[in-house]
């Protein structure tokens, strides 16, 4: 990444006319690897940004979705092969080291403060424009702007408890979410401000009345008091400054320097939008932030609408959300040519199904297959190693995090409330199955004083795969202004300890170079080494690179799915 925005950086000087800045020859610098991407100019200029629907819609399901991946490494890595902390994303889950770090009070709480909203009083000021559920903009008794969403009559608690579980796991995840509570409404104790208007079906905005909150109301789950249960969110700090797209970057963001479709982050949505179902992925599920940080206005990114997850996106009629997208055509063909009875599996799936809890399911879950409504670029791009990063969070959330989340949506039926988080599990360990063991899956190495190499195999510690028969580290010291390699020797064990070779001293050099393989029959692809590196420091040795997948591509696919192509 610095390599990247060093040379964006160098072209952006020399068109200034400045005087020549040198990069230098450096592999590694000081301060690797680097714990925030850089982002230091000012992007006050940033002026409102509209991505249109439909345009999208279609442009992602008739181009996007024929666009071949084109096999580029993540370029917003830091040397360890990590995401650094940004305004598009915070390590939370697990810390930058890949260290666990949260606890299920921590996800329990999410993003949330504890300023909740007062809703002794509702002042609406207009209603809600998007997505399916009815709603409102609206001040609480305290003046706090809140944007409330109601359940459809058919599904009572199902929306408002999927939009707080679904915030607060994608926030412990690591992405910008919007505050969010579970609240109640009562049309009795509503005040329409005197500039509230509403769009008409001719297009023209006129004045809001009570009449009009009634229609709107008729389409939400009523409690027997009278009053509606509603997910409130709070609206957020700052100017908003439109969305942002799975592609390209933002023409008037001075730090956004990466294609979305090359960020991490953004491509991990495959994995975690599969474990969750967030089937709609779309620019105009997003917000951009203008804010002040440092005395200086930054672009804060949101991933800000994440309720169409764990089933209920789907309507009474609607079965195939998450394994199809809006048109797809392979499937399509094959229905038309055998004239219904090829059956797709979300025509045979079982659900267990409660009205607060939508179509979601983990028995027939792969991941490999599942897609959102319309595919982005980002999606496509995923790459085994962006997977195997996706996977390893996913996997950090044990049971006791995963039934804290669930608890928030605050059902009312136990047996639902099981069955969601369980259903969660299994989706989990099938993402671990697939994911954690497809490439070399060696973590968190580390070398002692004395020499010692120490690791970890995330597929065996997550209990997918078998210990590999031995591991073998192959040793040399590395020149970090020339890339000039010595070899030192090669050392074997069958743990994941391994000593140094019989050529290895502490003074030998200031860096070492280890590749490290594993000896698997079941995954060959773990024969592939990851390459390390570690800078001598005053007390020992300190992880400064690590190269998990370079540019070479490992197909991602199921086991399943693989014998069923080799067919």
């Amino acid at each position: 990444m610095r390599r990247a925005l060093s040379f964006v950086a160098i072209v952006l000087l020399a068109s200034l006319a400045v005087v020549p800045v040198s990069t230098g020859g450096l592999r590694f610098y000081t301060d690797d690897p680097i714990g925030r991407e850089p982002e230091t100019r000012d992007a006050s200029k940033a002026t409102p940004l509209g991505i249109e629907l439909f345009y999208e819609y279609a442009y992602n399901l008739f181009v996007t979705e024929r666009k071949k991946p084109s096999n580029t490494r993540a370029l917003n890595l830091n040397t360890v092969d990590e995401v650094p902390d940004s305004s598009w994303f915070t390590n939370r889950i697990l810390d930058a080291t890949g260290a666990p770090n949260l606890s299920a009070e921590h996800v329990a709480r999410g993003p949330n403060s504890d300023h909740k909203p007062a809703p002794e009083q509702w002042v609406l000021l207009r209603e809600k424009t998007a997505g399916t559920t009815p709603g409102f903009t609206a001040r609480d008794a305290n003046g706090q702007t809140w944007f409330l969403q109601f359940d459809a009559p058919q599904y009572p608690g199902a929306s408002t408890a999927d939009v707080e579980i679904a915030t607060k796991i994608f926030w412990a995840l690591g992405y910008n979410q919007v505050e969010t509570f579970i609240t109640t409404f009562d049309p009795r104790h509503v005040v329409i401000d005197k500039d509230a208007t509403i769009r008409r079906p001719s297009g023209e905005r006129t004045r809001f009345t009570h009449d009009d909150v009634r229609r709107i109301l008729e389409r939400a789950a009523r409690n027997p008091d009278g009053t509606y249960r509603t997910s409130a969110g709070r609206l957020l700090p700052g100017r908003i400054v439109g969305n942002f797209r799975y592609s390209g970057t933002r023409p008037d963001d001075p730090n956004d320097l990466v294609p979305h479709q090359h960020r991490r982050e953004l491509r991990a949505l495959r994995v975690f939008g599969a474990w969750m179902n967030l089937v709609d992925l779309k620019a105009g599920n997003t917000l951009d932030a203008l804010v002040t940080e440092n005395a200086r206005s930054v672009i804060k990114h949101y991933l800000q609408d994440v309720g169409s997850s764990l089933g209920m996106a789907n309507d009474p009629g609607v079965w195939d959300m998450g394994w199809e997208y809006f048109y797809d055509g392979p499937a399509m063909r094959r229905r038309l040519r055998s004239f219904g009875f090829d059956l797709s599996p979300w025509q045979t799936v079982q659900y267990t199904e409660y009205p607060s809890v939508g179509r979601f399911e983990g028995d027939e879950f792969d991941p490999t297959t599942w897609k959102p409504q319309t595919p982005t670029s980002a999606y496509l791009e995923l790459r085994a190693d962006d997977a195997f990063w996706a996977a390893r969070r996913v996997v950090a959330f044990s049971d006791d995090l995963i039934r804290a989340a669930v608890h928030e949506g605050e059902f009312t039926d136990a047996a639902a409330e099981r069955h969601l988080a369980a259903v969660l599990m299994k989706r989990r360990d099938r993402i671990a199955q697939i994911y954690l063991a497809q490439i070399n899956p060696i973590v968190d190495p580390h070398l002692s004083p004395n020499g010692t190499l120490t690791f970890g195999n995330a597929a065996t510690a997550a209990g997918v795969a078998e210990p590999p028969t031995s591991y073998t580290a192959r040793w040399s010291w590395f020149d970090n202004a020339t890339g000039a390699t010595q070899a030192i020797g090669e050392t074997r064990s069958a743990t994941t300890t391994i000593v140094p070779p019989a050529g290895w001293s502490r003074d030998g050099g200031s860096f070492v170079e280890i590749d490290i393989a594993a000896a698997s029959v079941e995954h060959p692809s773990w024969q592939q080494p990851i390459r390390t590196y570690f800078r001598r420091t005053g007390d020992g040795w300190r992880l400064v690179g690590l190269e998990r997948l370079a540019d070479q591509q490992i197909p991602i696919t199921s086991p399943e799915r693989a014998t069923e192509e080799k067919r």
